[in-house]
């Protein structure tokens, strides 16, 4: 079975054009958000919750909300939660939101521009990549490690400030139909905006009323331009072992972390697959009710986040070996983009197939799930594949 995204949600306010609303956006000034269930600009900073921990959150939305008529919709927070839960979140109650329909199918007229031309650098490079993988295999025979995802970054230094709108149009033009976004993050000293953004193919989890859906990816497979190609790719990857065990892994951890929370948990006995222009995924896509109406989309995306697919199995000895084995720090990478109202509905994406922008700096990640049948060469090739889809949006070819 193939699948291309969880059923859309509803989304109030889907007259306005969302192509305008992508046009619109302006970093440093909000944040746009697109997917499945619609599209998001914000404007301004109204506010920031005092923590960004669930309940704080939900007291400061509730504050906002009462001080203002209730013609104007419900506040809602959105922003950005680290890959580290202990690390600072970018969390912001907005001046303005506006919402529109999801892109969808719409296309969006490919952006105009030379693509940007400088230096790249892998860390850790391709050769030290795959010894840590190896390394990484060797702490899963001689411990309770079951799954470890560890990742590269390529920094690129641009000739000239690199346009984050022109990578962002680029990204919605290439696949309007995945989870899209650019979202403001803190400037650094001297005032440069810095934006993190993405076209990420991974719901974490959403609330629409008391409805829930999670949708967690593992196990892929580079897609091919050669149809009946790509067909026996996405069959081999639909029929293997070692994949379905490692997406196995991440929807039990899912499903045991929403059971608390949610009623009649509906968990598909097997994967379908989901396709982006570069590669292919197990996908399961989990449903149920919040039993609570306090829990917001908010405290089910803390109760889930890190997930086995952007951490490993068990959470713990898995983020540990990701801080000592890792050489850098993940920062918002594999983190969790999104939004949460003030009646606790919202949506978080995986911060996947995402970049940093500042100025003429950029920074592009890629991860690879690792499980004991892995093989260093295979895991370092399917992070090069991951970082095309930013690559691409540059305009850069190296991997």
């Amino acid at each position: 079975m193939t699948s291309t995204s969880p059923a859309p949600r509803s989304v109030p306010g889907r007259a306005t054009d969302p192509v305008r609303l992508l046009r619109s956006w302006t970093p440093g000034r909000g944040s746009w958000l697109s997917g499945p269930g619609g599209s998001l600009l914000t404007r301004g900073v109204l506010t920031r919750p005092a923590s960004a921990d669930a309940d704080a959150v939900a007291r400061c939305l509730r504050e906002v909300e009462a001080g203002r008529p209730s013609s104007a919709g419900p506040a809602l927070a959105v922003g950005a939660l680290p890959f580290d839960p202990a690390a600072p979140a970018h969390l912001v109650v907005p001046e303005h939101v506006e919402r529109a329909a999801p892109l969808g199918n719409v296309l969006v007229a490919e952006p105009t521009g030379a693509p940007v031309t400088g230096t790249t650098r892998s860390v850790p490079a391709p050769e030290r990549y795959e010894a840590l993988v190896a390394e990484a295999l060797a702490r899963m025979a001689s411990g309770d490690l079951q799954k470890v995802v560890l990742s590269r970054v390529l920094e690129v230094v641009a000739d000239a400030p690199v346009d984050p709108v022109r990578m962002v149009r680029e990204l919605a033009h290439r696949d309007p139909r995945s989870h899209l976004f650019a979202v403001d993050l803190p400037a650094d000293r001297a005032g440069t905006p810095r934006t993190l953004l993405g076209a990420s193919p991974e719901l974490l989890v959403a609330r629409d009323g008391a409805e829930v859906v999670a949708n967690p990816l593992a196990g892929s497979a580079a897609r091919s331009p050669d149809p009946a190609e790509d067909r026996r790719r996405a069959d081999a990857l639909l029929a293997s072992v070692k994949d379905h065990h490692e997406h196995a892994l991440v929807v039990a951890d899912v499903a045991e972390r929403l059971r608390p929370l949610v009623d009649g948990l509906e968990v598909p006995a097997t994967p379908s697959l989901v396709a982006t222009p570069t590669l292919w995924h197990l996908s399961t896509t989990l449903r149920g009710r919040v039993t609570d109406p306090a829990v917001s989309s908010l405290h089910l995306a803390q109760a889930l986040h890190p997930t086995p697919a952007v951490c490993g199995v068990p959470r713990d000895a898995a983020h540990a070996a990701i801080t000592e084995i890792e050489p850098f720090d993940r920062g918002f990478y594999t983190g969790t983009v999104g939004w949460t109202d003030a009646h606790g509905d919202g949506e978080w994406v995986m911060a996947l197939r995402c970049g940093e922008v500042q100025g003429d700096r950029v920074r592009l990640w890629a991860g690879a799930g690792i499980v004991p049948a892995s093989c260093p060469a295979d895991e370092l090739a399917e992070t090069a594949v991951k970082l095309r889809t930013l690559l691409d949006a540059l305009g850069l070819d190296e991997a």
